[in-house]
């Protein structure tokens, strides 16, 4: 017996015999699941249009709209948030972040306050 399902009996969360139903592999969805990184390669296909780089100088929390449109569209953003306080671009950096990672992009810090978001299709490289 594992040790969480020990520390699951000893507090009387119970065991999987209490289930009525036995799980199965053959599960109605199993033809759709397939892992997170073919998914975004779906989702990200290069296109044969040029790869565009979009500059953006945000000066308030509301322009994050603006960076998330270019971002899904499949453009490589460029942010820098010089113009902004600093709670503020704290929390536009924490935007970029999640949306990176939501979209399983990426985001690197290429100059004091200047951020390089990149779709999963795009591969940085530094010289």
């Amino acid at each position: 017996m594992g040790a969480v399902r020990k520390v699951a009996s000893y507090l009387g969360l119970g065991g999987a015999e209490q289930y009525d139903e036995a799980y199965t592999d053959e599960d109605e969805y199993e033809d759709d699941w397939m892992p997170a990184a073919e998914r975004a390669a779906k989702r990200w296909q290069p296109n044969a249009d040029p790869a565009h780089i979009v500059m953006v100088r945000p000066h308030k929390y509301d322009d994050a709209l603006t960076i998330g449109r270019h971002f899904r569209e499949g453009h490589t953003v460029v942010m820098d948030v010089a113009g902004m306080s600093t709670a503020e671009a704290t929390r536009m950096v924490d935007f970029a972040a999640g949306l990176a990672y939501g979209c399983e992009g990426r985001i690197e810090r290429i100059a004091d306050k200047v951020f390089l978001i990149t779709p999963a299709n795009v591969e940085v490289s530094s010289a």
